[in-house]
């Protein structure tokens, strides 16, 4: 059973970068462990962190202020661990968060994941526009959302 909390530690903050740097979309795109470890270390963003035991399953970033607010800026899952659920399950607390204070969840997956991409449909979340070459040239990003309705409602 997975365990999720916030993250506290510079260990948990080093064994995250770890995690993102051996993995899509951040290898293919060539980020480097030391760019990530500055993206963990972000301020203003909710940082979580899940354990299977004593083994770190994944985490997750979240930017609940601005425009975005609900945006899903990380989640990264162990490779050991992929295909078991913990992508799902990391996905469902972050929703459950978001919608908590938010009526919009927004991620962005990298357009050449095509797992990625195929997993965030099964969820639930839509298309909303391409970006291009957005995070490095020559790669484009797909920014999705998952809604329960406008941020405000018009009143008549």
């Amino acid at each position: 059973m997975m365990h999720i909390t916030p993250l506290c530690t510079a260990a948990q903050e080093q064994a995250c970068a770890d995690l993102l740097a051996h993995s899509d979309p951040w290898l293919t795109l060539g980020y480097g462990r030391e760019q990530l470890l500055r993206t963990v270390r972000l301020p203003e963003r909710e940082r979580y962190v899940a354990y299977i035991g004593e083994q770190l399953a994944g985490l997750l970033l979240l930017n609940l202020q601005g425009t975005f607010a609900g945006y899903i800026q990380t989640i990264g899952v162990a490779a050991a661990l992929r295909g078991q659920g913990c992508g799902t399950e990391l996905m469902a607390f972050a929703e459950a968060r978001i919608f908590r204070d938010h009526a919009n969840v927004f991620l962005c997956v990298s357009a050449f994941n095509g797992a990625a991409r195929r997993f965030y449909q099964r969820l639930g979340y839509a298309e909303v526009g391409e970006l291009t070459d957005f995070l490095v040239a020559g790669h484009s990003e797909w920014l999705l959302r998952k809604t329960r309705g406008p941020i405000t409602r018009l009143q008549r």
